[in-house]
């Protein structure tokens, strides 16, 4: 395998996470679902330092979509509970390694006191630049976009905005991951091949990668195998192979 200490080795600029089978994993071992999430946020850590130490400067973690208020009752409030308490752990460490925090998605669907502290952990890291750790939280890509749309046709209505500057740059102004680039790549654990409502607009040319390992299980040998993957393919954004040897050859 490359070794990430090689220089020649490039990352891709953000990295998005669909991070799945924490359940799986726990009920493998006859487990309480709440512990495969407890375990998760154990390889969040991991994915985050990983990022860190390796140059990438946004990573995106697919943490609670808009779909999952529909779990049992007792799984959402141990979940909220759990993100709560990665928040009082992690932001001081978080903090001091230049990270910023940001939080995506439908924010007011969250309790209060989860709010108020997702809240504090954006306003004490917002002055960070090393890199942003973006968290998809009450977070559904089709919702985005629609609210998206709105606040444009809302601006439009009023005057804020004519109707000729709408193009896909605006549009990409409204969405939650504004000032944000589009991910490079985005990696499903857990075996499923899809992409499960997670930034639907910004992943447009993304390169995907899915494995059959359970997110608890994803260590930084994993997330290397995902880069060499990644390195391996030709991003051509609609041109043709010619053209991009071309321009890399500098013809």
């Amino acid at each position: 395998m490359t070794s990430s200490s090689d220089p020649a080795f490039a990352f891709p600029r953000h990295v998005a996470i669909i991070m799945d089978g924490n359940g799986r994993w726990a009920r493998r071992r006859m487990m309480p679902r709440l512990e495969g999430h407890r375990q998760g946020a154990k390889s969040v850590r991991r994915a985050v330092e990983f990022c860190r130490r390796n140059g990438i400067s946004f990573l995106t973690l697919y943490a609670f979509s808009t779909e999952n208020w529909q779990r049992p009752e007792g799984e959402v409030s141990g979940l909220m509970k759990l993100l709560s308490q990665f928040l009082d752990s992690e932001l001081e460490e978080l903090h001091s390694n230049g990270i910023r925090l940001k939080v995506i998605g439908q924010l007011h669907r969250l309790p209060s006191v989860l709010a108020a502290r997702v809240a504090a952990a954006i306003q004490r890291t917002s002055v960070n630049e090393a890199m942003t750790l973006s968290i998809a939280l009450s977070y559904g890509g089709r919702q985005e976009i629609l609210s998206a749309a709105q606040r444009i046709a809302a601006a439009v209505k009023s005057g804020e905005v004519n109707e000729e500057e709408v193009n896909e740059s605006l549009f990409s102004a409204y969405l939650d991951t504004a000032g944000m680039p589009d991910p490079d790549l985005l990696i499903r654990t857990g075996g499923e091949m899809r992409i499960s409502n997670f930034l639907l607009w910004q992943s447009a040319y993304t390169e995907l990668y899915f494995t059959p390992l359970l997110w608890p299980d994803f260590d930084d040998d994993e997330f290397l195998k995902a880069i060499e993957e990644f390195r391996s393919r030709q991003r051509r954004f609609g041109k043709t192979s010619e053209q991009i040897e071309g321009r890399e050859r500098g013809a």
